[in-house]
């Protein structure tokens, strides 16, 4: 089994920490920890399994040093997903934000009409049926953000029922006062635990006096995106990457990570991208320049065959080259090529 493997073959619903040393002797060195438990480790007597105490009490992601080694640290997400129940107005609005974000999005109603315009607006996935029907084809995990937007409190308590057994990233639910006390008192007589209808984010979305459903779409899309970084849950693999990853090509393949960040790069640490031989890539580490020289880093580590030492480019966005290029954001990134 190859560490992509493991990757793919981990719990979704088990805290999984990825290391890999990045320098010196050791380099490309990688260990899976799940669950508290070294699962996999490429080397049977290197670093990690020398250091498995060390190495399983990581708690933070980013770079550390484990034995004098630099290492670098995630903890694994799995893809963020959307369900959103009810395809109202500002489900429509809630759709486009959510694509834009990533986020996998399903939305369930049982109104024909309504489920073909929730298919118009681009969500990946829509249940035309019964909310309790469609709820109990999805297991939920700790990456999936729930939105209960229906047209009744009588459908609002038929999802929040099924949701709220489910393990979850966050559950939001837009209704009045009144309304929503009503469901959460209805549920907590039928045994759902108080303490976890008081975790539900009502009134739905942040509170910047959102009016229109587009407003109303934002403040909610807000308070998911503040719930989910707060959270800390670096989604590495996002899913074409990892299939690319786990074919016959991958030996064809330089994969890119951004390993740290100072200032306001525009993207966050874990984010990946694959290049290549061709030059062509999957997924996006920022674009413009700091983009193009690591492909081409990339692609000279492929087409050179420089070995499968890792090797780290630094990408400086705040001097006066970088603004003349348009990387008008700043900050400074280190980012690591592995070839695959």
């Amino acid at each position: 089994m190859n560490f992509y493997e493991a990757i793919n073959e981990t719990n979704i619903n088990t805290e999984t920490w990825l290391h890999t040393v990045v320098e010196g002797e050791h380099a490309g060195e990688k260990a899976v920890v799940s669950g508290g438990i070294m699962s996999w480790a490429s080397d049977d007597q290197g670093v990690f399994t020398s250091h498995v105490e060390e190495t399983v009490s990581v708690a933070d992601s980013g770079l550390a040093e484990i034995d004098g080694a630099r290492v670098y640290s995630e903890l694994l997400g799995k893809e963020k997903k959307l369900v959103v129940c009810g395809a109202g107005h500002v489900s429509m609005q809630i759709i486009s934000i959510g694509r834009m974000l990533g986020f996998h999005v399903t939305v369930i109603d049982d109104r024909l009409q309504f489920a073909n315009n929730a298919i118009t607006y681009g969500a990946d996935e829509v249940k035309f049926k019964e909310f309790e029907d469609a709820l109990s084809e999805i297991s939920g995990d700790e990456d999936t953000y729930f939105v209960i937007v229906t047209r009744g409190h009588r459908y609002d308590k038929e999802c929040l029922r099924a949701i709220s057994q489910k393990p979850h990233a966050y559950i939001g639910m837009m209704g009045s006062h009144r309304r929503v006390l009503i469901v959460k008192r209805d549920l907590e007589t039928e045994g759902i635990p108080k303490e976890v209808l008081d975790e539900v984010y009502t009134p739905i979305g942040l509170s910047i006096g959102a009016e229109t459903p587009e407003e109303i779409a934002v403040s909610i899309m807000a308070e998911i995106i503040e719930v989910k970084n707060r959270r800390n849950r670096n989604f590495g693999f996002p899913e074409d990457i990892l299939e690319a990853l786990m074919s016959d090509e991958r030996d064809k393949m330089t994969l890119a990570t951004i390993i740290s960040r100072q200032g306001s790069a525009p993207r966050s640490i874990g984010t990946k991208m694959l290049i290549k031989r061709d030059g062509g890539i999957i997924g996006t580490i920022g674009g413009g320049c700091i983009e193009g020289n690591v492909i081409a880093k990339g692609r000279r580590m492929l087409l050179d065959d420089e070995g499968h030492k890792p090797v780290i480019i630094e990408v400086d966005m705040s001097n006066d080259t970088a603004e003349d290029e348009g990387m008008v954001c700043g900050g400074v990134v280190e980012v690591l090529l592995e070839t695959v």
